[in-house]
């Protein structure tokens, strides 16, 4: 149930309300758009309770909400929730992208990577130190240790980071280390790692489960929520349909019905999505047509000697730069910011080196 109130109000009144509604025993949640405000009632209440907020000054409405999702459902928050970390904002009028390897192999391999990541315009280094695999014999990752090498190749290059948290007992060290918190696929009803990532502030992105529905998603975004950390992105990944030529079936409708159910920000990602490299690129265009407010790539230096086997959905670093280059005009068509400093890269003397263009010019080539 949500009361909606009138545009004037005062915080006292609005207080003076939610101290009402707490008398019933039910938690209330007040949301400030910029044409209303909406108090949210979260728990099983008194009918009575509904009458009376009817009856009160500056309330204009009580409505009764359906969804088995409170906190994430755009009825109590009408507004785009916008997480600003350090000067990053997502879900706000700015593109995000994340790029970066599926996992972080070496200090040498995750720092060349985040500075081409960062000479092509990327705002945040993506890795993985803990990787969920579907056989027990395939790489797992490099631990804590890992975690260290991405922060330390993040601050070097002016990156945020983000990786992926596997059990409640590493989300204390993995926020310590990275300003993201991935949830993967195979965590999204993980509900005990969903209740920890609630006791924290740092921004979590949320992947959908590859069989989940709509409402399925959202419900476990609530368990964040519920929590107490209002800080949650959704991911959408591909789903798992009868289609085997693509790794999943990227599930573009899902950007706008999700950002239509709630006010959370939406990321897609065409690397999992398709699970292709020649696909990647028309995927990530098509994610920001169809309004994404962030999109997270697979970008590997040598992808054909990736550690985790995810190469072929990787792309190469000349490919992740000029589809950035691509994506600003994209954004500026679609009234969105995407004006990061931008480089050309190249290949370098092997197969696995790469140099930017400041790096050429310095050269002399």
């Amino acid at each position: 149930m949500i009361a909606i109130t009138s545009s004037h109000i005062s915080d006292e009144r609005i207080e003076e309300i939610v101290q009402h509604i707490e008398k019933f025993g039910v938690a209330a949640h007040v949301s400030k758009g910029t044409d209303r405000t909406v108090i949210g009632i979260i728990g099983k209440a008194d009918p009575a309770l509904a009458e009376q907020l009817r009856a009160m000054k500056d309330v204009e409405n009580v409505i009764k909400i359906s969804k088995s999702y409170k906190l994430a459902s755009r009825d109590f928050h009408p507004d785009n929730t916008v997480i600003k970390i350090k000067d990053v904002e997502i879900g706000g009028d700015q593109l995000v992208v994340m790029g970066g390897p599926c996992a972080v192999e070496s200090p040498e391999q995750i720092d060349l990577i985040a500075r081409l990541v960062k000479a092509a315009g990327g705002q945040v280094l993506r890795g993985g130190a803990f990787k969920p695999r579907t056989g027990p014999y395939s790489f797992q990752g490099v631990g804590v240790e890992g975690l260290e090498m991405m922060a330390e190749a993040g601050r070097k290059h002016g990156l945020l980071t983000i990786t992926e948290v596997m059990t409640p007992e590493y989300v204390d060290i993995c926020a310590e280390h990275a300003d993201i918190l991935q949830v993967g696929t195979r965590n999204m009803q993980n509900f005990d790692l969903l209740r920890k990532l609630g006791t924290i502030q740092t921004p979590v992105l949320l992947k959908r489960g590859f069989s989940a529905t709509y409402d399925e998603f959202l419900n476990a975004a609530e368990y964040i929520l519920a929590g107490g950390n209002p800080n949650v992105m959704l991911c959408e990944r591909g789903i798992r349909t009868f289609e085997t030529y693509t790794r999943n079936t990227l599930d573009l409708s899902a950007v706008p019905v999700l950002q239509s159910l709630s006010h959370l920000p939406v990321i897609a990602d065409p690397s999992h999505g398709t699970g292709r490299r020649e696909l990647v690129e028309p995927m990530c265009r098509a994610s920001v047509a169809a309004g994404a407010d962030g999109l997270i790539i697979e970008m590997h230096n040598d992808p054909d000697n990736s550690m985790t086997g995810d190469g072929v959905q990787s792309l190469f670093p000349d490919q992740f730069a000029n589809l950035l280059v691509d994506l600003e005009k994209l954004a500026e068509v679609l009234g969105r910011k995407f004006d990061t400093p931008k480089q050309r890269i190249v290949r370098g003397a092997d197969e696995a080196s790469w140099l930017t263009e400041d790096e050429l010019a310095a050269a002399g080539r």
